[in-house]
C-alpha cells in the first residue's frame, strides 16, 4: 500500500485516468461487450425455451398489468417449475465462465501505462493457463456469498467492497482470495471518499449513458476502467510479484 508521506490522491486525476482508459479502448470495449452478451443471451434464451421457461414468463408479463395477484401466481409457477433450478444453474456457470473477459482489460490499462502496444489477446488473458481456473474460482466464490448478503443490502455492499480490488491484487500481485480482504479493507479506510466517488461516477456514469441512448456496448465496461485507476493510485507493487 502507498505510504502516508506520498502525494494526497486527487478525485479528479482518478476521473481523468478513468476516462481516458475508458475513451481509449472503445474497441476493446465493443468486442468484450459483443462477446459477453452474446454468449449470455444465447444461453438464457436456449435453455428458457428450451425448459418451457421463456413462455411462462411470457405469460406472466402479459397479465402484469391486469392483476397484480394473477402475476404473482405466474412468477411463482416459474420457480416450481422443475426444470427452474437446473436453469439457473446454467445461467450462474455462464456467468462464472465470462467473468475472466474482464482481467483482460487489466492486462490492457498496464500495457497502455508502459507504453506497450495492446493486443486483441489481451482481452482474453484471463483465460490463459491457471488465471482461467484462479478467476472463475474466485468468482463463484463471489457469487455464491453475494447471494446471500444482497438480501440485506448493507452486507451485500460490504461483500462488494472488500472484494473491489480482489481481481487486480490477484492479476498483478498473485495475492490470494482471503489475502485481498484485509488489503481491500485498508484500501477503503484509507481512501473512503476517493473510492466513493470513483464508484459513484461509474455508476451514474452507466445510468446516465443508457438513459441518453449511449450504446449499451460501451458503457457495460467503464467500472473496469475505474477500478484499475483506483487500484493503480492507492496499492503499490512489488516488483518481483508484478505480472505484467
Amino acid at each position: 500500500m502507498k505510504e502516508a508521506n506520498l502525494p494526497e490522491i486527487g478525485a479528479d486525476e482518478i476521473l481523468r485516468k478513468a476516462f481516458k482508459y475508458w475513451s481509449k479502448t472503445l474497441v476493446y470495449q465493443l468486442i468484450f461487450s459483443l462477446v459477453y452478451l452474446s454468449i449470455l443471451l444465447f444461453v438464457l434464451t436456449y435453455f428458457a425455451t428450451d425448459y418451457g421457461l421463456l413462455d411462462q414468463y411470457i405469460s406472466a408479463i402479459s397479465k402484469a398489468n391486469e392483476d397484480v395477484v394473477v402475476y404473482q401466481n405466474e412468477v411463482n409457477k416459474i420457480a416450481e417449475n422443475p426444470n427452474f433450478i437446473s436453469f439457473y444453474y446454467i445461467i450462474l456457470g455462464t456467468l462464472v465462465f465470462l467473468y475472466p473477459l474482464n482481467i483482460g482489460f487489466f492486462q490492457i490499462y498496464r500495457k497502455m501505462d508502459l507504453g506497450e502496444k495492446t493486443e486483441l489477446k489481451d482481452l482474453f488473458v484471463g483465460y490463459l493457463g491457471i488465471n482461467f481456473f484462479k478467476f472463475i474460482s474466485f468468482y463463484l466464490f463471489w457469487f455464491i456469498i453475494f447471494s446471500y448478503t444482497a438480501p440485506t443490502i448493507i452486507l451485500g455492499l460490504m461483500w462488494i467492497l472488500i472484494t473491489l480490488f480482489t481481481g487486480p491484487l490477484m492479476f498483478f500481485m498473485n495475492k490470494r482470495i482471503f489475502e485481498t480482504f484485509s488489503l481491500n479493507f485498508h484500501a477503503i479506510r484509507k481512501y473512503p471518499m476517493i473510492i466513493f466517488v470513483g464508484l459513484l461516477v461509474a455508476f451514474i456514469f452507466k445510468i446516465v449513458g443508457s438513459l441518453l441512448l449511449l450504446p449499451l456496448l460501451f458503457v457495460l465496461p467503464f467500472s473496469n476502467a475505474m477500478i484499475y485507476t483506483l487500484y493503480s493510485q492507492i496499492f503499490h507493487e512489488n516488483n518481483e510479484k508484478n505480472v505484467v
